[in-house]
């Protein structure tokens, strides 16, 4: 048995406040990697990932996402310099299953890569928008595409937080 793996996942926080430094390019492709190895489906890999570092752009998306949250003046993002943005095809009946696997993957790799990270919602309102698949065309994504969720990431800024004790009901055995 992976104790460390098990360890690892157990010790996993969503992380709310980054330092403004860009993550290294060896992080980043970590990251995608498992990203790209998470289950799908049928094994048809049909979400993909927009690995955006551009601040420009990560502005217009934070500005977006904050619009649709309904605070203009918030950050979603919590100043992560990066935001993997997952998405995956509308045909696709398993198309939020598939890219949660792709979001889970990513967010415990980054824990594994020593990063902060947080699953930041809105990214189906958002690329279901004209500015959202604006930016879709922009990019070279062709086809229509799903938001499934941003994950945001950077270095932690401050402390970890402890984990939440777990509720007593969450399992149930039948054996």
């Amino acid at each position: 048995m992976n104790q460390e793996a098990l360890k690892m996942l157990e010790e996993r926080r969503s992380c709310r406040a980054y330092k403004p430094e860009q993550i290294t390019e060896e992080e980043l492709q970590a990251v995608l990697k498992a990203g790209v190895y998470a289950p799908t489906a049928g094994g048809r890999q049909s979400p993909i990932i927009v690995a955006v570092q551009d601040k420009e752009t990560v502005d217009t998306l934070r500005k977006m996402n904050a619009a649709i949250m309904g605070k203009p003046e918030a950050d979603p993002f919590y100043g992560a310099p990066t935001v993997l943005v997952v998405l995956a095809p509308v045909d696709n009946a398993n198309r939020v299953y598939d890219g949660s696997c792709v979001m889970d993957n990513l967010l415990n790799a980054a824990e594994a890569a020593g990063l902060g990270s947080c699953w930041i919602h809105r990214a189906r309102e958002e690329f279901e928008s004209a500015e959202g698949k604006a930016l879709l065309e922009k990019w070279g994504v062709h086809g229509e595409y799903e938001g499934v969720g941003h994950c945001v990431l950077g270095y932690w800024e401050g402390d970890k937080p402890a984990p939440a004790p777990r509720k007593e009901s969450y399992v149930y055995y039948v054996r």
